[in-house]
């Protein structure tokens, strides 16, 4: 004699062949009502997946062409931290980091090289929103002495992407101009290599984080110039491929007539960086 035996747990099942539990009146094939009504999937926890995160974080869930249920693979993983550097460029003042100060607002210079360059890169996996945070160090001088000219100047600060194709130097690719959609970044393309003889744009790229802030000294003997910081935070959208961030700065004064000659060096002291993707399908 065979024995057939029905459980049902607070469940319901009506004329449409829709199924619910917790709800007598299910509104969908499966219908799992309550408050704080949750499913447990037991191939998908920490103790059998290793793409679970664990307690304290979360896992995205992602539903395959089938219509299975399964956890992000590495593509698919929401965020990711590609670079976290507490001094992501070579201090000092040198010919590489040097910018020489411009009359005008026009245009930006490239300068620095990453501390750990080829370590920095980064590749993108998928198409992926990029949060970007840094702090950038920089100090000025007249020639080898201190401003004491007075004027007032403004030091503007940006980051950009370069495409690696060298692994020796992180200059040799082009610079990423459009976002993933094509789109010119932040209103873009912006000059990121001014020729200072003729004053006219060698290279574009496109600018994110943009900041700056003024400077000015009358005092040869005491006046600063160093320690100071540029911070910024921006997002884009990049598709996938290798990249390098890199930074581009100027240095203006609206008054030259008696300046001198006078440099801003980029990346003279600490310098932190943080790049995050957040991936989207």
């Amino acid at each position: 004699m065979r024995l057939i035996f029905f459980l049902v747990v607070f469940g319901s099942v009506n004329l449409y062949g829709q199924v619910g539990i917790i709800t007598s009146n299910p509104l969908q094939s499966f219908h799992l009502a309550g408050s704080t009504g949750t499913l447990r999937v037991e191939s998908l926890n920490a103790t059998n997946n290793s793409k679970n995160l664990g307690v304290g974080s979360s896992t995205r869930v992602f539903v395959n062409a089938d219509g299975d249920l399964l956890l992000g693979q590495s593509k698919d993983q929401t965020i990711k931290i590609l670079v976290d550097s507490s001094n992501y460029l070579q201090d000092g003042e040198t010919a590489t980091n040097k910018i020489v100060q411009t009359g005008n607002s026009f245009g930006y210079n490239t300068a620095a090289y990453p501390t750990n360059f080829p370590d920095d890169i980064f590749t993108l996996t998928g198409n992926a929103i990029i949060e970007v945070n840094y702090s950038l160090s920089w100090s000025v001088k007249k020639g080898a002495n201190r401003i004491d000219d007075a004027h007032a100047r403004v030091i503007q600060t940006a980051l950009y992407f370069r495409e690696v194709t060298s692994l020796t130097d992180p200059y040799d690719g082009p610079a990423v101009i459009n976002d993933v959609d094509g789109v010119p970044i932040n209103g873009g393309p912006w000059c990121i290599e001014l020729n200072p003889a003729g004053g006219f744009c060698e290279e574009t790229g496109g600018l994110i984080a943009l900041n700056g802030q003024f400077f000015a000294n009358g005092n040869s003997g005491n006046g600063a110039h160093v320690q100071f910081k540029n911070v910024g935070t921006d997002y884009v959208k990049l598709g996938p491929g290798t990249y390098v961030a890199l930074f581009a700065a100027q240095l203006a004064v609206g008054d030259t007539s008696g300046t001198g000659s006078v440099f801003l060096y980029l990346g003279s002291g600490t310098d932190e960086l943080q790049i995050v993707a957040h991936y989207y399908n």
